[in-house]
């Protein structure tokens, strides 16, 4: 007879728990210990929760599986920039990267495992979607990430980007659980006002964070302000063009009054021209962005896209501020080890 399989215990909730040593004819207080080790203090084995007898170690090892995220390799940037390429309990890999600067400790995250919306600028897009990441296994990036801050910086997280590798927005509920336990008093208490996802443009998730009053700021990966150029480089605008994006972000900044920014990168003789410009005016125009960021590209070997000199970047900038858009640019952390924004890719360090 097939024996059957362990429950992830990081996917029960506190009741639960309790429910559980209760059944077990065990104190209910233990359940919180245990919470408190699975949380806050990140034990990633029975044997770490060292207040606990061996025997109810033991039981729950025989009852449970407790799968974490694992560091496979870790590269150091010039600029400071850390890429951690992570392994999953099935053997997947997946990257996170901290990014310091003088004010703050950025994480920015995965969750998806390679990812399914082929935009043609970016390395993830030329990997296949393996699976979603369990929230646990985005609580764990965080995590590893903010330790990584503490003891090279000796500085605390103060940010969380959602722009790594997949599309938040085609793993809600992950995506939405994990930042239940990131900002939760009894996680890692971080404040969802420092939180951004981001996301390729999913119309009617963006409606659904609205109805779900999240508290966590979006970001919209833009990239082009007018369909058929947004159609060439991202499939996804053919089921969620900009007037559905549109009419999306305002039916959520109506529900959440939560900031909105716009993230566009500015690709050579394609989307850089003052006339791409004007469009990029007049879309702002219509949502309630609070920032445009202008994101400097990097070139990545599997696409033919590279990034304009110096003037016209200059010029393209000059009109938004002329134009009264608040928009900064934003130049490429992380590009020599391969983990500048687009550049995700579980390539092979050794």
């Amino acid at each position: 007879m097939q024996e059957a399989k362990k429950r992830n215990i990081r996917h029960l909730s506190l009741p639960e728990l309790q429910e559980y040593f209760e059944n077990s004819g065990d104190k209910k207080f233990r359940a919180m210990q245990v919470y408190e080790w699975l949380w806050q203090k990140h034990a990633h084995s029975f044997d770490a929760m060292t207040n606990l007898s061996k025997a109810l170690r033991t039981k729950l090892s025989a009852d449970f599986e407790l799968p974490a995220l694992t560091v496979d390799t870790a590269q150091y940037s010039a600029d400071g920039t850390i890429k951690s390429r992570f392994k999953t309990f099935d053997g997947h890999l997946v990257e996170g990267v901290l990014i310091p600067t003088e004010s703050r400790q950025t994480a920015c995250v995965s969750s998806q495992i390679g990812c399914s919306l082929s935009c043609k600028f970016c390395a993830t897009g030329y990997m296949d979607r393996k699976r979603n990441l369990h929230y646990d296994e985005i609580y764990d990036e965080v995590v590893h990430i903010f330790r990584q801050a503490e003891n090279t910086y000796q500085q605390k997280l103060s940010n969380i980007v959602f722009m790594g590798m997949g599309e938040p927005l085609l793993n809600y509920k992950n995506v939405l659980k994990a930042i239940e336990r990131i900002t939760s008093p009894d996680g890692l208490g971080m404040s969802p006002k420092r939180i951004t996802v981001s996301t390729a443009g999913v119309a009617k998730m963006i409606r659904q964070l609205g109805d779900d009053e999240v508290k966590f700021k979006l970001a919209l990966s833009l990239h082009a302000a007018n369909d058929k150029k947004r159609h060439e480089i991202m499939p996804i605008n053919n089921t969620n063009d900009i007037q559905s994006l549109v009419d999306a972000l305002n039916y959520f900044y109506r529900k959440t009054h939560n900031e909105i920014t716009l993230e566009y990168i500015l690709f050579r003789d394609f989307n850089d021209t003052l006339k791409d410009a004007d469009e990029l005016v007049k879309l702002y125009r219509q949502i309630p962005a609070d920032l445009v960021n202008i994101i400097e590209y990097n070139p990545i070997a599997l696409a033919s896209f590279s990034k304009p000199d110096e003037a016209t970047t200059e010029r393209f900038m000059e009109y938004l501020d002329k134009h009264h858009v608040n928009a900064r640019l934003r130049r490429s952390r992380g590009k020599d080890i391969d983990a500048a924004c687009g550049q995700l890719a579980n390539k092979d360090t050794h």
